[in-house]
C-alpha cells in the first residue's frame, strides 16, 4: 500500500478533465449474447437489431438472439435460467465465494448449480470459513477446483438448450456444452439468480 501511495502525479500536472463515478449507482451487468461485449445493465432490455446502425453489429446481434432464444425488447430480468455455475479461475477467488455466500446464506436455490473454487487453496480456505456449508445448505454442489463447467470439462456441462447464469469469462456458442446458453455475471449476481431462477438484480438483496 505504501508503494502504491507513492505513485502520484507531479504537483504541476495538468489534466484535460477529471471524471468522478458514483460506483453505487452503476447497475450490475449481465450478458445477453454470445460474446462478453454483448452485455447490458441488469435493468435493461434485450436490444433490437433493427435499431443498431452498424450492419455488422446488427447481424451479430441477430445471430446472438437466435442462439440465445431471446426476443428484442425482452426485459433481462424476465429471463429464466436452468442452472448456475460459480467458478473459474476468474471469479472463484475467496472474496468471490464470500460475496456469493452472503447472498445464499439462509436461502435455497431453486435451480441446480455447481460451485468450483478457483484453486485448492481457495477451496480449503472456503471450507474453513464455513462458506462451503452455506453453498451446500442452499442446494448447490460443492466440487473440486478446476475448469469444470467453465469449458464443459469432466462431464460438467450445460445441456443443450438450457440457460446458465455463470461467473466465467467467456460465453461463446457451445462454451459450456453443445447448445448451451451462457449468461455471464458476477458471483453475487449468479447467487441471486440461483435463488430466484431468473436473471436478477442482486441489489434487491442488499
Amino acid at each position: 500500500m505504501a508503494d502504491w501511495a507513492g505513485l502520484v502525479s507531479d504537483a504541476d500536472a495538468v489534466f484535460d478533465r477529471e471524471v468522478s463515478l458514483a460506483a453505487a449507482a452503476i447497475a450490475p451487468t449481465v450478458t445477453w449474447g454470445i460474446s462478453p461485449e454483448q452485455a447490458l445493465p441488469i435493468d435493461a432490455h434485450v436490444p433490437d437489431p433493427d435499431r443498431i446502425a452498424d450492419p455488422i453489429k446488427a447481424a451479430a446481434a441477430r445471430d446472438a438472439l437466435d442462439y440465445m432464444a431471446l426476443t428484442p425488447g425482452q426485459a433481462l430480468q424476465s429471463v429464466a435460467i436452468d442452472r448456475v455455475f460459480i467458478g473459474s479461475c476468474t471469479n472463484a477467488r475467496i472474496e468471490d465465494l464470500r460475496a456469493a455466500a452472503q447472498i445464499l446464506a439462509g436461502r435455497r436455490a431453486v435451480v441446480p448449480g455447481l460451485v468450483s473454487p478457483g484453486s485448492s487453496l481457495v477451496k480449503r480456505q472456503a471450507e474453513e470459513e464455513g462458506l462451503a456449508r452455506i453453498f451446500t445448505e442452499a442446494g448447490l454442489d460443492w466440487v473440486e477446483s478446476g475448469c469444470s463447467m467453465c469449458v464443459g470439462m469432466n462431464g460438467d456441462i450445460v445441456p443443450a438448450g438450457e440457460r446458465c447464469a455463470s461467473t466465467t469469462n467467456r460465453n461463446f456458442k457451445g462454451r459450456q456444452g453443445p447448445g448451451a446458453r451462457t449468461h455471464l455475471m458476477s458471483p453475487a449476481m449468479a447467487a441471486a439468480a440461483a435463488v430466484t431462477g431468473t436473471l436478477t438484480d442482486v441489489r434487491r438483496f442488499a
